[in-house]
């Protein structure tokens, strides 16, 4: 999306850009399940945050898995409130692109969203995603229960140690942490790729395998 370079350090709160008080505007509905974007989540339903690389590719392996009612993108991971897309890009805010998912845990778990999310990236890159550098396209998952924050640490070891077995000699830098907000990106981001079918995309994966399944929860 950018391919300027960028810093590679995330600012702490004391350096970090201002932001502002209140939201920046956003899509009112989702361009292709045309429901509200911002509307409540439906009784029994959970949210899954994961960020890996530009946030048009991410969102729509989503927004097409089996079980997911709603997919939007946004901020995550820093300390300005409410920034702005150039102010993401900067490196200025500490937050990484995310796309948050909502999801119906009865026709898919939290570990199957987990398995695309390692698969459909490279989580060895640190801060960038292929040609894509910079801060804002770190890879992390954002946990929002214990239950997400084990099944997340199982996983990303199980798939370390299925990258090394392959010959991947790098490590997993994904972060992983609790979520403390998603701050909504503009309009023209939401579901960015179905709006413009040939769109930039860059996300791409390893090509390895995630191992689900005995010995991780959902």
């Amino acid at each position: 999306m950018l391919f300027s370079k960028k810093p590679l350090t995330i600012p702490d709160a004391d350096s970090a850009l201002p932001g502002r008080p209140t939201p920046i505007p956003t899509a009112p509905t989702h361009y292709v399940y045309g429901r509200d974007l911002q509307g409540p989540i439906p009784d029994g339903y959970e949210a899954a945050v994961f960020a890996l690389g530009c946030f048009w590719g991410a969102e729509r392996i989503f927004w097409q898995q089996k079980g997911v009612w709603l997919t939007r993108v946004g901020y995550a991971g820093g300390s300005t409130p409410n920034p702005t897309y150039e102010e993401v890009c900067s490196g200025g805010t500490g937050h990484t692109e995310i796309v948050e998912i909502i999801f119906n845990p009865a026709e898919v778990a939290f570990a199957e969203l987990v398995k695309l999310f390692l698969e459909s990236h490279d989580p060895t890159q640190g801060m960038r995603q292929g040609n894509d550098i910079g801060t804002q396209y770190r890879s992390a998952i954002y946990t929002q229960s214990e239950a997400q924050a084990e099944t997340a640490r199982e996983m990303l070891a199980a798939y370390e140690k299925a990258l090394a077995q392959s010959g991947h000699a790098s490590q997993i830098t994904t972060e992983l942490a609790p979520l403390e907000k998603v701050y909504l990106a503009e309009d023209y981001h939401q579901q960015y790729l179905a709006k413009n079918p040939n769109g930039y995309c860059g996300i791409g994966g390893t090509g390895v395998s995630c191992p689900i399944g005995l010995g991780v929860a959902s």
